[in-house]
């Protein structure tokens, strides 16, 4: 089992429910019910994702009376985004070559097929 952070945020990522949840999250807080609404599975079920989510750093809950508030925690997504950053320069700096690679082929008039040499005769 993972235990540096960023494994434990990938691994919570991967389930398209627990994304649908931060996705809901990110436009701000909301119960524990309200979250549960819109999938077709058991409370239990969506207590565990939320178990996951908050291990991972994603989400806090809290308790206030019968009320159990969720909200997104933005500065372990600005990890994740930190992380990600290095390989989106990495590509970037990839596709802007790629780019100037195929202007340059653009700018260059058409190569001609080199002319079939017949074969000679003999005399």
């Amino acid at each position: 089992m993972a235990t540096d952070r960023l494994s434990i945020m990938f691994g919570a990522l991967a389930d398209p429910t627990r994304r649908a949840i931060l996705a809901r999250l990110a436009l701000g807080e909301t119960t524990v019910a309200e979250l549960a609404k819109p999938f077709d599975i058991s409370g239990p079920a969506i207590s565990k994702h939320l178990r996951v989510l908050e291990h991972a750093g994603l989400i806090t809950r809290g308790r206030e009376a019968q009320w159990r508030p969720c909200k997104i925690e933005p500065l372990a997504l600005k990890s994740l985004d930190e992380w990600l950053e290095q390989y989106r320069q990495f590509w970037e700096e990839r596709l802007d070559r790629l780019d100037d690679y195929l202007r340059r082929l653009q700018g260059k008039e058409p190569t001609k097929p080199p002319k079939e040499k017949k074969p000679r005769r003999k005399k």
